[in-house]
């Protein structure tokens, strides 16, 4: 199972591994002994059929040509694997390596032991028929019963269907033949046949099964809100499109997953969530509510954005024009300029966290998100939660004094990201390349490469200048505020300015064109993406950093 609903802790399905929690585990576990108990006592079932059959109809015929001492002890063996297979799992709870070796050999020793059954049996009952006939069922049940992915699914049964092959071969090799019957080769091919038609419709049927459990988990609900479909993952948690039961609006719901359900990763998950709710410019996304799932999933409900981040704009469609990086950022800086002014800093700033969308009649709106790591400035000492040897941002876009302290981050450093910003949106690429260390060692030592000679191309100085300023290594030396900023994006005189009517044609025409490739690959959207990290300052062996 792929990872696209994140659990309830302590139970369901996880991502990455589908029987990694106990609840699963145990229902798993359940389910093969059920399958395992139906076959043994279908088996006695079997065996009494056989008997009254003999007895009713020929008892002469089936005795005389039957070696029954050794049919009984194959019957009794087929039934004595069922049996072991059941006891096996439906006592005390196995380790899932465990109940797959139980399952997998019970499921070859049932098959051998069946072909053993038919191998004995007169040629008039025809017993490549029989053998073939019990393999569908055993198959189909097994994938009706049994959660299991296809391919799984698949080898089982081709392991379950050999011997039944092997034995039609051997058995009708031993003749003699009545005349004018094939050679051994046409009943094995017949075998080989029906056996495949039995793995194709058992691994069909195991799939469906399989792909409805999926659905059911991804249809979970987190209180009045369902979950419809995974649309993205940042460093402190994924965000699924949902709908709320009553209203009917379509919602963004961010989950923390159970493994980063720490006493930390909590507290900083709510802290986001009440410091987010408090922020109301329309640059900023909208936060409706937030909760607990009574088994302890912490998740928060906020406006769903039908839009493209910018990090996705730039991958596909390059480098944009310096009007719409000018028209974009004024609004990432009022969004900003709100949250500082009530002691907040975003900490994340950067192309992904940032989405362009249609809002009614306006197009080109910008929306900030993922306020995950945001910190409150006007709160005591000691209250942010992440720690005083914790690393947190995106690396290409963090701020010189964010490397050394994270006491020493304040409003200026969202400044600092944004340049990073503006930079990789003007250029296509990041300020700094490389791996996480050498970034790290360029943003504390490193002045950056102009954009125009980053892209072999003019680019209006007044704005060049000014997104070079805000990547200065000082604080002091970049715009004062994010008010600041917009206002010197506003004065940049000499950038050809991005109109309602250039938005309105981008939208049409490669807005379109973005939102169908991202549809026909969905997983495309968050692939090339910057992660946010959160690590120790030793672990990421920062070049100039203290200690």
């Amino acid at each position: 199972m792929s990872g696209d609903i994140p659990p309830r802790a302590g139970g369901g399905e996880p991502s990455g591994s589908p029987w990694s929690s106990e609840e699963s585990r145990d229902f798993l576990q359940e389910r093969i002994s059920a399958f395992a108990r139906l076959v043994f006592l279908l088996n006695v079932v079997a065996w009494a059929v056989a008997w009254i059959i003999s007895f009713v109809w020929m008892p002469s015929a089936l005795f005389q040509s039957l070696p029954m001492t050794r049919w009984h002890a194959l019957h009794l063996s087929l039934a004595l694997v069922a049996l072991a297979m059941w006891l096996a799992t439906r006592g005390r709870a196995l380790k899932v390596p465990v109940i797959g070796i139980v399952e997998t050999v019970g499921m070859v020793l049932i098959s051998v032991a069946l072909a053993g059954v038919c191998f004995i049996l007169p040629l008039p009952f025809r017993p490549d028929l029989l053998a073939v006939l019990f393999l569908f069922a055993i198959l189909l049940y097994r994938a009706a019963v049994v959660p299991s992915a296809p391919r799984r699914t698949a080898w089982i049964g081709a392991l379950a269907a050999a011997p039944v092959v092997l034995m039609t071969y051997g058995r009708y090799s031993r003749g003699p033949l009545p005349a004018g019957t094939p050679s051994p080769w046409a009943y094995t091919v017949y075998s080989v046949f029906f056996s495949a038609l039995a793995l194709l419709l058992s691994t069909t049927t195991s799939k469906t099964i399989y792909g409805l459990r999926q659905t059911i988990r991804e249809a979970r609900r987190l209180g009045p809100y369902t979950l419809v479909q995974k649309i993205g993952e940042g460093g402190m948690g994924a965000v699924y499109r949902a709908q709320h039961a009553l209203l009917r609006r379509p919602t963004a719901i961010k989950i923390l997953p159970p493994e980063r359900a720490g006493e930390m990763d909590l507290a900083r998950f709510e802290r986001a969530v009440q410091m987010t709710s408090q922020l109301t410019s329309p640059h900023t996304v909208s936060v409706y509510d937030y909760g607990r799932t009574p088994d302890g999933l912490f998740y928060y409900a906020m406006e769903y954005l039908d839009g493209i981040d910018l990090q996705e704009i730039v991958r596909r469609d390059g480098p944009m024009p310096p009007g719409r990086v000018v028209f974009v950022l004024r609004q990432v800086c009022e969004a900003l300029a709100e949250a500082h002014r009530i002691g907040l800093v975003h900490r994340d700033i950067k192309p992904a966290n940032i989405l362009l969308s249609e809002r009614g009649s306006r197009s080109d709106v910008a929306k900030v998100v993922d306020f995950g790591l945001v910190k409150n400035l006007s709160a005591a000492s000691g209250s942010d939660a992440t720690g005083e040897n914790t690393l947190l941002g995106t690396p290409h876009y963090m701020a010189p004094e964010a490397l050394r302290s994270s006491d020493r981050v304040d409003a200026r450093s969202d400044i600092y990201a944004l340049g990073a910003t503006a930079y990789f949106l003007l250029t296509g690429a990041p300020v700094f390349e490389g791996s996480v260390p050498d970034v790290f060692a360029g943003h504390l030592k490193s002045e950056p490469v102009a954009p125009s000679r980053r892209v072999g191309r003019p680019i209006p100085p007044e704005l060049e200048a000014l997104v070079l300023a805000a990547l200065s290594k000082k604080p002091d030396a970049r715009p004062g505020s994010a008010e600041a900023f917009g206002a010197a994006l506003a004065d940049c005189r000499d950038v050809p300015p991005w109109t309602e009517a250039d938005a309105r044609a981008w939208w049409a025409s490669r807005g379109a064109a973005i939102r169908a490739a991202r549809a026909s690959a969905a997983s495309a959207t968050t692939s090339s993406t910057a992660p946010t990290v959160l690590v120790t300052r030793s672990a990421a062996r920062v070049p100039g950093a203290p200690a």
